[in-house]
Formats: structure tokens, sequence, C-alpha cells
């Protein structure tokens, strides 16, 4: 990755922003959902930028760019039309180990702005970095129609009953488990629909259920040719909810970027036309997790006498042409 990905303490931002003209105000319109902790430095600023100073109370330094202002400063926009200023400003901050942006020039940069797609406190955040803003622009458009308006409410409601959940529901697998259905089945709907009083008294009662913890299973993946763009929607949907997952070197390591980011990552030395490993599938599956086995191709799986008595659920899927 040319651009490593991060999320910011908004509580722990002090940020400056240097220009008052409209890229400013977009600047500090963007910050303003996170912080108004900020500083405003220039000397004359347009109707929007003072209209946002007043409103949230930014400290304003009324004259432009003059070094030694970043104490305490650990964010910085330069907003300004004047390359000579721009490159000032990234100069002085840099070897202040501060987080710098320079408006439309990318090598004064140590950090770009996503595109972003707000579902607070759900953020999703989209870079191409910097190589084609317009196919993010799509890609965001496309995303923006799929993702319900409500979708925040969800993630709201999972916090406010985290406690009850983790107090209740023992063991990380077991609660991932609990909140995949609750989320995915008819108390989620509801809060999508805005039913929020019914989803509550919803969770209240599953919870004081006994819950029984997840079953483990194995589901075979015949990757085909391998081509991510091929995948199942039961494919990628299993690969995503996986607690472990094997594989080999034929198998495309793209498909790996698919699987959940903290599933525990198997791969085997001997490929699966040669020997499947499946006692050490058996084995995590027994302790209840979903593991899955990436194969290559769409071969007949051959039998095996340890899966067959193992009780193990076991299913099949092939991920496309």
């Amino acid at each position: 990755m040319k651009y490593f990905p991060v999320f910011l303490d908004a509580k722990k931002i002090s940020a400056m922003v240097i220009g008052g003209g409209e890229v400013a105000t977009r600047k500090i319109e963007l910050l303003l959902k996170s912080t108004t902790n900020i500083t405003v430095m220039s000397k004359s600023v347009c109707a929007s930028v003072e209209r946002l100073i007043n409103l949230h109370q930014l400290t304003w330094l009324k004259h432009n760019y003059q070094a030694g202002h970043f104490t305490d400063i650990n964010l910085v926009i330069a907003a300004t039309d004047n390359m000579l200023v721009n490159k000032a400003i990234y100069q002085e901050a840099t070897p202040l180990n501060i987080l710098t942006n320079v408006v439309d020039q990318p090598e004064l940069c140590t950090y770009i702005t996503p595109a972003i797609i707000d579902r607070s406190p759900m953020i999703i955040a989209l870079s191409s970095s910097g190589s084609s803003p317009i196919l993010i622009r799509m890609l965001r458009e496309q995303i923006e129609k799929t993702l319900p308006q409500a979708y925040g409410k969800l993630a709201d409601f999972s916090h406010k009953f985290r406690e009850h959940v983790k107090v209740r529901v023992k063991g990380l697998r077991n609660r991932r488990s609990f909140w995949e259905n609750t989320l995915r089945g008819p108390i989620g709907q509801a809060i999508l629909d805005g039913k929020q009083q019914y989803a509550e008294q919803q969770l209240i009662a599953s919870i004081k259920q006994e819950i029984a913890p997840p079953c483990g299973e194995i589901i075979f993946i015949h990757t085909k040719e391998g081509n991510p763009d091929n995948l199942t929607l039961n494919a990628h949907r299993a690969m995503q909810f996986a607690d472990a997952v094997f594989y080999d070197d034929d198998v495309n390591i793209k498909l790996i970027e698919y699987v959940r980011r903290d599933a525990e990552k198997f791969p085997q030395v001997i490929t699966a036309t040669i020997l499947i490993n499946y006692q050490h599938a058996i084995e995590l599956a027994k302790q209840g997790q979903k593991v899955i086995y990436l194969l290559t191709g769409h071969e007949i799986l051959p039998q095996n006498e340890a899966l067959m008595h193992s009780g193990i659920v076991i299913k099949e899927i092939t991920s496309g042409a």
C-alpha cells in the first residue's frame, strides 16, 4: 500500500488551516465533523470561513503564514494559492512530525484525505492513493446507493448493549456469532425500520435465554481459476466470517484479502492436489471454529474417514467461473 489507512482520535486533534478561501472552507467543514480545536491562519477570509469561525468559536490568527505558530499543533492543512508558501509550510511542519496536507500538491503531503461515506458512528473511507479520483467517486456512488442511511443506528445499538452481551455471552467467538445473527436477523431489520424500542425488547429477551455456543463447520471453497471478481456471494460471506483459513501455493494469494482480517491463517506447504489437511481442520472445527479451506480448480473432494465420522457440518462452495 502506498498509504497506510488510519483513523485519528478526534479528541486529540489540534488542527491548523492556513488560508481563508473556499478551499479552506471545505477543509474546515470536514474537520468540524470531528473537532472544533481548529486554528485558522489568514490575514483575510471569505464570508463562509468567517461564518464558521464565529459559529464554532475557532481561533483566528489574522495574518498570512508566519513560521513559529505550530506549538501544540499536530495536523496542518495548507490551503493557500501560493506554491512557495505551501512549500514553506510543509518544510516547517514535517521536521516537527506534524501531519501535513498541502492541497493539490501530493508531493508535499504526509497524509491525504480519503473520500468519506458518513453513517456516523460508522465511517467508510475510500482512496485510490491519489491515482483516480473519478474512480473513487464512482465507487462511492455505488456504496451510497446500497448502504441504508440508518446503518449507523446499528452501530449505536451494538454499542449500547455491548457490555450487556459481554456479560451474558461468554467467549469472543460466541459473541461474534451472537452479534452476526442479531444484526443480520429480525432485530437488525427492526433497527433499520426505525423500530428501536421493539428491537431493544427483542435483544433483552434473547440474552436472557440460554445461548448455545456456535457450532464448528468446515467450508471447502473451490476457487476454479482463482479470480477474486468471480467470488460468489456465499463464498464471500463465508470468508468474511471465517475463524481460520487453509490454503496452499496453488491458490491465488489475492483471495486471502477477502478473508476476515483477524482469521487465523494456515498456509500449507503440500498442495491440496496431493494432500488435504483434514485432521487440523477437524480439530479447529470441533473447537467451534468456522474453518475455510480454499482449493484451486474444481476437483472432486477426496473422501476422508475422519471427516465422515466427525459429526462436523461440511459444506462445499464453488466460487465461480
